[in-house]
């Protein structure tokens, strides 16, 4: 396939409806212009699991969340889903200025749909994440990006996780790359339950 064309990287084929309809096809074409424009960071501790970095060409998904689940014996890579779901949240709230709440609403349908053409129960992809957003929030941050775009906590109003991070990124030192020395962790009495 010659490399000028729309589409290098997928077989280009033929819709068999117009291509304004909703189709599976066209989301993966979708989601794999995403992935060439950004880069995906699982090294650090990210708040409500995935977030994304201030310039918007990082996508962080919480170092703690399995990158698959098994639904119906088949295996479900989780990270396209999450990543699409930070892009489309994060353009929505550069490009448009909208709340967090509005664009991360409208993130969570593009993610459903995206589940749902991949033919995976949206049902069984949210309870699995479910699991790990009460565990990503309970735990104790020490390995936070310095990039990390605080919008959507500051959004939430949540006071106390805003000062665990501003604390976890001073002692941390990131965003080097490496992770944080296991001695910096923060109090534990300022832990909160999500």
């Amino acid at each position: 396939m010659p490399t000028n064309s729309c589409h290098p990287i997928a077989a280009h084929r033929k819709l068999k409806l117009p291509d304004w309809y909703v189709s599976g096809l066209m989301l993966d074409r979708a989601l794999d212009a995403i992935l060439r424009r950004i880069r995906v960071n699982r090294r650090h501790d990210i708040p409500y699991l995935a977030g994304y970095s201030l310039d918007g060409k990082i996508i962080y998904i919480d170092r703690h969340i399995p990158k698959s689940f098994t639904y119906r014996g088949k295996t479900v890579f989780t990270d396209r889903y999450l990543i699409l779901h930070e892009a489309v949240e994060k353009t929505l709230i550069d490009a448009l200025d909208l709340h967090y709440q509005h664009a991360h609403q409208i993130a969570t349908r593009a993610e459903e749909a995206a589940v749902r053409a991949d033919k995976i129960s949206w049902r069984s992809y949210d309870r699995f994440m479910q699991k790990y957003v009460k565990l990503a929030g309970d735990e104790r941050l020490t390995r936070l990006p310095a990039d990390l775009d605080q919008k959507p906590y500051r959004d939430e109003h949540d006071k106390d996780l805003l000062q665990r991070m501003a604390k976890a990124i001073k002692k941390g030192r990131p965003p080097s790359g490496r992770p944080s020395r296991p001695s910096q962790t923060i109090n534990k009495r300022s832990h909160k339950k999500m």
